[in-house]
């Protein structure tokens, strides 16, 4: 099994209340973003390269006829095996990189050397994002700064319901199974997404396309 650090994400225990897209804001000194009223309560529509962390809405009506509306605290993976790393490296070798001891996946400066389409099609979760003006890629650091400092994520620690958790990846996996053999219980759809890839792992109760378009790779 791979080392370093790993989080879980479990929707069912998400409101939704945007503390930990705020406390990414704030511990990073994230600029606010402009917006507009879409008709929706996601604001704003989208990550960017001065919004690393974003809670989705989604909502519709279930196979049963009843509705649902689900919440997706979106970031990036951090993957064990990172494409987006290849992807810019493959145009400078400075320009990103994987922390050996937590797993972490960071943009560097040099990042700007690379195509966005070409790096954000090399992620199956269409995470990266590029500033319009310096041309960096920007997104989830999984707060390295932090977590290299005995601290957790800043998102994490803002979590006010534990729909978050933070810790070494085998015992944030095995945290994983034991919530999904739980939530199968009452939710037959459970199910962990991708856990043998990322380092972020997600929890729905439900198919995960109803969740967002790329909440599974």
């Amino acid at each position: 099994m791979s080392k370093g650090k790993s989080i879980m994400v479990d929707t069912s225990r998400c409101t939704a209340c945007r503390g930990c897209q705020v406390a990414c804001k704030q511990w990073n000194g994230l600029p606010g973003t402009k917006t507009r009223q879409v008709g929706t309560y996601q604001n704003p529509q989208d990550v960017s390269a001065e919004t690393w962390k974003l809670v989705r809405f989604s909502e519709g009506i279930k196979e049963n006829g009843k509705p649902y509306w689900y919440f997706f605290s979106e970031q990036c993976r951090h993957c064990l095996e990172p494409p987006c790393v290849d992807s810019i490296g493959g145009y400078q070798p400075e320009g990103a990189m994987r922390d050996e001891a937590t797993g972490a996946v960071i943009f560097k400066p040099a990042s700007k050397e690379a195509p966005l389409e070409e790096v954000k099609g090399a992620c199956p979760y269409n995470i990266p994002r590029q500033d319009a003006k310096s041309k960096e890629f920007f997104k989830c650091t999984m707060c390295l700064d932090r977590i290299t400092n005995n601290r957790i994520p800043a998102c994490v620690q803002s979590c006010p319901t534990g729909a978050m958790a933070f810790g070494e990846r085998d015992a944030i996996v095995e945290m994983v199974k034991k919530r999904v053999e739980e939530l199968k219980k009452t939710y037959p759809k459970a199910m962990a997404l991708n856990p043998d890839e990322v380092r972020v792992i997600y929890i729905v109760t439900d198919d995960p396309k109803k969740y967002h378009q790329y909440a599974v790779a």
